[in-house]
């Protein structure tokens, strides 16, 4: 009997010691397969943004975002988010926005500057996002903000400011988590767009300039600039001389001597940081044949903002109150 349970001992033994490796296999298979399921999840959740720099990878959902390119701010506060810093690239004033975004902050932003910025006083405030979809697309900006924290720069191709309103709206939603209600707000302005369009079939293939004065004189805005994807949205046509002397950005200078390139069926000009009656004053001006025949206008400065700020609230708001002046100068002139 000794002997019996001296094996018996011996068998319990031995398979005791084969269920520990059993167990300690298994553990070590499930921690290999949870390893590689955290790792999975983490690939599976990131965010992934193609720009001019190459892809950004967006790991975590973002909570404090600094809005740096030119509507940036407004876009991801249409989208629902508000920036705890923003830069106030036309200068409003408060929080950096129109009468078409007032009381969007619940909290007001840190205002910061535009084009030349204070690195420190956007690392002071922790962002864990940096928003630079509209702006110069200088690498050197890029880099230093890219320091701080995970940052969005432009698009290939959208240096100068000419990131289209579409690429800032897809591409500043998906950094944010907030890709449906970003295709959302373009249905709603393409839906505004269509509507305005069908109502003034009279808009159709006439001549458009948009333009602007400012202290070193007249300018002209060409296609790929957010003024002018808006009149062509409603149906207008741009001057081909004046698509000609485009240079890649989205503004030609035009000398005075060459003041009648301004002529179309309709010129709209914009004064720049000047009073209006420096444009209704000037000899050169009033004789271009579209203001001699009252084809012409000079926009207001909230009209003038929302038109160049170019954002989907803005653009809304544009629709709503430019369009019939449009129309009225159409109607009315000679």
């Amino acid at each position: 009997m000794k002997k019996y349970f001296g094996f018996s001992k011996l068998i319990g033994l031995s398979l005791f010691i084969l269920i520990l490796f059993a167990l300690a296999g298994c553990s070590s298979t499930q921690k290999e397969e949870t390893d590689k399921t955290d790792k999975t999840g983490v690939e599976d959740t990131a965010v992934v943004i193609d720009t001019k720099f190459g892809e950004v990878k967006i790991t975590e959902q973002p909570k404090r975002i600094v809005a740096l390119g030119w509507g940036d701010a407004e876009t991801a506060l249409s989208l629902g988010v508000e920036p705890v810093g923003a830069s106030d690239w036309l200068a409003l004033g408060g929080d950096g926005v129109g009468p078409w975004l007032e009381g969007a902050y619940e909290n007001s932003p840190t205002i910061i500057g535009t084009m030349e910025l204070d690195y420190e006083q956007i690392a002071a405030l922790e962002p864990d996002l940096i928003l630079d979809v509209k702006s110069s697309g200088d690498e050197e900006r890029y880099k230093r903000l890219s320091e701080i924290t995970t940052t969005v720069g432009v698009p290939e191709g959208g240096e100068n400011y000419i990131t289209s309103m579409e690429d800032q709206v897809r591409m500043i939603a998906k950094a944010i988590g907030k890709v449906e209600e970003g295709e959302k707000l373009l249905k709603e302005v393409d839906a505004a767009f269509e509507k305005a369009a069908n109502e003034n079939p009279e808009f159709a293939d006439k001549t458009i300039v948009v333009g602007a004065y400012d202290a070193n004189g007249f300018g002209a805005y060409v296609e790929g600039d957010a003024r002018i994807d808006f009149a062509t949205s409603l149906g207008f046509k741009t001057k081909d001389e004046i698509e000609a002397l485009d240079e890649g950005n989205f503004y030609i200078k035009v000398a005075d001597e060459q003041l009648e390139l301004l002529d179309a069926d309709l010129t709209v000009i914009m004064p720049i940081w000047v009073d209006p009656s420096e444009i209704t004053n000037n000899e050169l001006f009033q004789k271009i044949p579209s203001v001699v025949d009252g084809r012409s206008i000079i926009l207001d400065a909230n009209t003038a903002n929302a038109f160049s700020m170019g954002t989907v609230p803005a653009l809304l708001w544009t629709i709503e109150n430019l369009t019939p002046q449009f129309k009225e100068v159409l109607e009315n002139g000679k």
